[in-house]
C-alpha cells in the first residue's frame, strides 16, 4: 500500500440500486467488512411509469454510509477512499443553486418515452445513435428521459438553457451531494448509458444533444472510473475521503468479478440481469441487437463491453411475491420450486415492463402460458426461475455470435445468485459452467476496487485478480439436443408475449 498509509484500513463502497441504498466496507483482501443497507420507496404513477424520490436516494445512501462505519467502529480516517457504484440510466435533473430535484427520478424501467422514441426510428436517426453510442434508439436510456423532463416539467427548458439546472444520472447526483455540487462528474461506463455520448471519441455528442434538443450546459463532466476526483466533504463523516471511482452498476459488477481479459463474462441476477463480456480496448458494434458499451476507463485506456440487459431478473420474484402472493418471502422461492421436478409445461414470460435484448420490445407485456388443472403454485415458481435462466441464456448466444467464441464460464454474482437451483437450471440451459465467487457483492467490490486502484489501496489488476476466489461451480447436466429443445419452447411463449401494448 505505498500510497495509502498503513492506517487506510478500508474502502467504502457506496452501491445504489434501484430498490435500496447500501454501503460495504471492504478490506486489502477484498473481504466484505461491514454492510449496512436502506430500502426506499417505489413510485408507478401510471402504467408503466416508475419514479423515484431523488432526495430519498440520497438521504438513504447517506444513512447507511453513516451507519455502516458506526456499527463496525469504523472511523473516515480509516477510509483510503469512497468508491460509487449505481444503477444506470435513472434521470434526475436538479437547480444547481439548491441542489433541489426540479422532478422525480424517472428510473431506468420506466417506459414513457416509447412513443418519442419510436419517432426518432421512424425519422431514421436509430443507426446514427447506435453508431455513436453503441445503444438502442430505446425508453431504457437517459437521453429521452431527459427531453421528456426538459418538456413536461415547467419552465425547466428555458431554466436549463439559462445554466440554472443540472443533469445527472445517480452517480452524478450522489457525487454531487458528497461533495456540496463542487463536483458535476460521471464516469465514462455512465456516460455511455445516456444516448448521448460518443463511445469511440469519449465525449458527448453535439449531433445526438441537438437532435433531442438537450442544452450541453446541463452535462457533467465526464472523468475516468478510477481516479481522485474530489474530496467528500468533512462535515459528511468526519474527515474527508477521496472520491477515487464511479461506475455503473453492472460495468462495476464485471470489474469486481475481475473479468479483465476479453472473453471473460458475468452475469448479475439484480431487479433485472445484466451479462456483460469483456470486449477489449475496441467498441464492438453487435450484429444481434446487443449493446457496445463502455465499461471502465483509466490510465489512458478504454475497456469495451457486450452487453445484454434482461428488465424482470429478482423482479420476477418480487412480483410473486409482492403482486400474487405466492411466497412469502423472496427466500422461499427456491424451495418451491424444487418440489417438483420440472415446470409441468408451464411458461412465465415476464415482460411486464417490456423486453430487453435481444427484443427490444417495450410494447411487449407479461404472460402465463401453458396452464393445464394439474399445475400448482409450484409450477408457476419454478417457472419463474426458469424465465430469468432462458432470458439470460438468449443474450448469451446472441453474446458468443457476435463475439466469435464460445464461453469457457460465466461468473454470477447479485441476490439470486444465492439460488442453487437458479444457477443450476442456467448451467443447464447455457452448456458451460457456472460459477459463484466467495464474495458475491461484486457490484460494490468492484466500485472498491476502481477507487482502491486510485489511491494505491491494490497496486494492480494483476493483484486483484489473486483476491478472486470461486465459492461453487455448477456444471450443465443437459445435452445439446435438450438444450435446443427447451429454447425453442421458450422462443414460442415469447412470440405470444411480443406487441402486446399496441403503440398509441
Amino acid at each position: 500500500m505505498s500510497a495509502a498509509t498503513p492506517a487506510k484500513r478500508y474502502v467504502l463502497a457506496l452501491d445504489q440500486g434501484t430498490t435500496s441504498s447500501r454501503a460495504i466496507l471492504f478490506d486489502h483482501a477484498g473481504q466484505v467488512c461491514g454492510i449496512a443497507q436502506q430500502t426506499f420507496a417505489q413510485y408507478y404513477p401510471e402504467p408503466g411509469w416508475v419514479e423515484q424520490d431523488a432526495a430519498e436516494i440520497w438521504q438513504s445512501q447517506l444513512a447507511v454510509a453513516r451507519a455502516v462505519l458506526r456499527d463496525n467502529g469504523v472511523t473516515a480516517n480509516e477510509i483510503a477512499a469512497l468508491g460509487i457504484a449505481n444503477q444506470r440510466e435513472t434521470t434526475l435533473l436538479w437547480d444547481r443553486r439548491t441542489g433541489e430535484a426540479l422532478a422525480p427520478a424517472i428510473v431506468w424501467q420506466d417506459r414513457r418515452t416509447a412513443p418519442h422514441c419510436a419517432l426518432l426510428s421512424e425519422a431514421s436517426y436509430a443507426p446514427l445513435f447506435e453508431q455513436r453510442t453503441g445503444l438502442r434508439l430505446d425508453p431504457y436510456f437517459s437521453g429521452t428521459k431527459l427531453a421528456w423532463l426538459l418538456d413536461h416539467v415547467p419552465g425547466a427548458r428555458q431554466r436549463a438553457e439559462r445554466g440554472e439546472l443540472a443533469f445527472g444520472t445517480v452517480d452524478t447526483w450522489l457525487a454531487w451531494k458528497l461533495t456540496g455540487g463542487r463536483a458535476h462528474v460521471t464516469d465514462h461506463s455512465n456516460a455511455s448509458r445516456t444516448l448521448l455520448f460518443d463511445i469511440q471519441r469519449g465525449c458527448w455528442d453535439e449531433e445526438l444533444l441537438a437532435i433531442l434538443n438537450i442544452p450541453a450546459c446541463l452535462l457533467p463532466g465526464v472523468v475516468d472510473s478510477s481516479g481522485i476526483v474530489a474530496e467528500v466533504d468533512a462535515e459528511l463523516f468526519g474527515t474527508g475521503i477521496p472520491l477515487a471511482g464511479l461506475a455503473g452498476d453492472q460495468q462495476a459488477a464485471t470489474f469486481g468479478q475481475v473479468c479483465l481479459q476479453p472473453g471473460m463474462a458475468k452475469n448479475t441476477y439484480g431487479t433485472g440481469c445484466f451479462l456483460l463480456m469483456n470486449a477489449g480496448h475496441q467498441a464492438v458494434t453487435s450484429r444481434h441487437r446487443l449493446l457496445g458499451t463502455v465499461g471502465w476507463r483509466y490510465g489512458g485506456e478504454t475497456t469495451y463491453l457486450l452487453e445484454g440487459s434482461v428488465f424482470m431478473g429478482g423482479a420476477t420474484v418480487q412480483w410473486l411475491r409482492d403482486g400474487l402472493g405466492l411466497v412469502a418471502s423472496a427466500a422461499e422461492i427456491e424451495t418451491l420450486a424444487a418440489s417438483v421436478p420440472d415446470s409441468g409445461g408451464v411458461y412465465l414470460v415476464p415482460a411486464h415492463t417490456g423486453l430487453g435484448a435481444p427484443y427490444w420490445d417495450p410494447y411487449a407485456r407479461g404472460a402465463l402460458l401453458g396452464l393445464s388443472r394439474g399445475s400448482n403454485r409450484a409450477h408457476i415458481a419454478r417457472a419463474a426461475l426458469e424465465a430469468i435462466a432462458f432470458q439470460s441464456a438468449e443474450v448469451l448466444v446472441a453474446m458468443e455470435q457476435d463475439a466469435g467464441r464460445q464461453l469457457a464460464e460465466l461468473r454470477v454474482d447479485g441476490g439470486a445468485a444465492a439460488n442453487d437451483l437458479l444457477l443450476q437450471i442456467q448451467a443447464d440451459l447455457l452448456g458451460v459452467p457456472v460459477v459463484r465467487p466467495q464474495v458475491t457483492e461484486t457490484t460494490a467490490l468492484g466500485a472498491a476496487f476502481l477507487a482502491g486502484l486510485a489511491v494505491g489501496f491494490w497496486q494492480d489488476e494483476a493483484e486483484l485478480a489473486a483476491l478472486w476466489r470461486i465459492d461453487r461451480r455448477f456444471e450443465p447436466t443437459s445435452t445439446p439436443d435438450w438444450r435446443a429443445d427447451a429454447l425453442a419452447d421458450w422462443r414460442r411463449a415469447v412470440g405470444r408475449a411480443l406487441h402486446w401494448a399496441v403503440a398509441p
